[in-house]
């Protein structure tokens, strides 16, 4: 596996929670109250990414009030749905893309290929799927269950309903539309196909009643990290994020992904590992480390509590244990296998009481938490893109708008001083910004096929 390093820059997204990233960011004095739900907030945060040349404003989504924001009351507990949001961000904005987390264990393939289609259209090209299984008993009960599926199940359900989504997508070819209307041929009816899905999960006729996207495909992302996660993203995901606290697991994620992208017959370079990174950016780090204290100083300790237990799959009740004491023993659930892992792994290895793992996490949920001045937090993040642990990052600022001005000010001058990352957008779509390429129409592929072999 090669690649040019001279060409290769980071990419970045930008996770952008209205109600800040940190489960304290909305008790922060500079954070509105209502940031979650307030539109006008959120146009700030897409034009402020958007001149800072980020890839793509990202945003995870719950089908309940929220991980540990119920027992814990953060501002998690309630938000925009985030297809619904981007669509009315879209045309503020000309190149920042907008990937929006949907469920294929709560979803059907048709409806959610219909809103990701349209989104792609709406804003000329710039959407993205992150792909997620939905976790958690209390997920379920919205959906007409009591418990949630195995976690087999899950990813089982999701490969299919990947793989039916971009059948839809593809189910109208690039050309079929002519809307001429002195002939008044508005299609092409040989450019239309139905797929026939009939699968163990999903029976799907088809076909779409959206044109094809503008990018082909919305690109899919994805963040799994268990072993039925990482098979999801080696055959389906173009972006992965992750969660790493050190390089070295970094550097085994991202080997490990791209051998198994290469395995399965893919181009390794057309799958971008960003792990997660949340940025505590001063001018000296002295006074990062105030910003950083500054919010851990506002974490209520129910809050903090309710976190570890939503991470711990709801099985870790430290109620009537010490603060100051050691995490308490918790069983493994089918819930986020990996984050019940991580959290256990950094309370393990730094000997921390509870207190001190919730304040660790309460920042990035076992995302790697950065604390420095600019040169620092670009040492940082060029060490792992130099490194084999990183295409790009995806930046989770710990309070808004903060922190993303912090980095957008600060961090992004010095990685274009150090040629790492672009001054100007590539494209205009999202694909052509991430160095994506476009898929082209299996049907459109094989006529072309036919026509060259006779």
């Amino acid at each position: 596996m090669t690649s040019s390093s001279k060409s290769r820059q980071i990419k970045l997204g930008a996770f952008l929670p209205g109600g800040g990233q940190h489960i304290a960011a909305w008790r922060h004095p500079e954070a509105p109250a209502d940031g979650a739900t307030n539109f006008e907030f959120h146009k700030q945060l897409a034009l402020t990414a958007e001149r800072g040349l980020f890839d793509a404003y990202f945003l995870a989504d719950n089908l309940t009030v929220g991980l540990g924001a119920r027992q814990g009351g953060n501002a998690k507990i309630a938000g925009f749905e985030p297809v619904t949001l981007f669509a009315a961000l879209a045309p503020l904005t000309t190149h920042l893309g907008f990937i929006a987390t949907a469920s294929t264990t709560y979803e059907e393939p048709y409806t959610l290929a219909r809103k990701f289609a349209s989104l792609d259209l709406l804003s000329n090209g710039r959407a993205g799927w992150n792909v997620v299984t939905s976790a958690g008993d209390e997920t379920a009960q919205n959906f007409n269950r009591d418990v949630q599926p195995n976690h087999a199940e899950r990813y089982e359900r999701a490969h299919e309903h990947v793989e039916t989504v971009k059948a839809l997508w593809d189910s109208w070819e690039d050309d079929a539309f002519i809307r001429d209307k002195q002939s008044g041929r508005f299609y092409d009816k040989d450019k239309l196909h139905d797929i026939d899905h009939k699968g163990e999960h999903f029976s799907v006729k088809g076909p779409l009643n959206v044109p094809r996207p503008v990018q082909g495909h919305p690109v899919v992302v994805q963040a799994g990290q268990s072993e039925d996660g990482r098979g999801l993203a080696a055959h389906s995901a173009e972006v992965i994020f992750s969660a790493h606290q050190k390089l070295e697991t970094a550097q085994e994620f991202y080997r490990d992904i791209k051998a198994r992208v290469a395995a399965v017959g893919r181009d390794p370079w057309q799958v971008l590992i960003m792990p997660g990174v949340a940025p505590f950016v001063g001018r000296t780090e002295e006074e990062a480390r105030a910003k950083y204290q500054q919010l851990n100083d506002l974490i209520l300790p129910e809050d903090g509590a309710a976190l570890l237990n939503a991470l711990a799959g709801q099985t870790l009740d430290i109620r009537g244990y010490r603060l100051d004491g050691p995490l308490p023993p918790s069983k493994e659930t089918e819930g986020m296998k990996s984050r019940q892992v991580l959290i256990r792994q950094i309370a393990d290895e730094h000997n921390f009481t509870i207190r001190q793992l919730y304040q660790w996490v309460a920042t990035a949920r076992g995302h790697y938490t950065v604390i420095g001045s600019a040169t620092q937090v670009a040492d940082q993040l060029e060490e792992w893109f130099t490194s084999e642990a990183a295409d790009g990052f995806n930046i989770l600022p710990p309070w808004l708008p903060g922190a993303l001005d912090d980095f957008v000010d600060l961090v992004i001058p010095e990685l274009q001083r150090r040629g790492l990352f672009r001054s100007a957008y590539e494209g205009s779509t999202l694909r052509e910004n991430l160095g994506l390429r476009r898929p082209e129409n299996p049907w459109t592929a094989a006529r072309s096929t036919a026509l060259a072999a006779e």
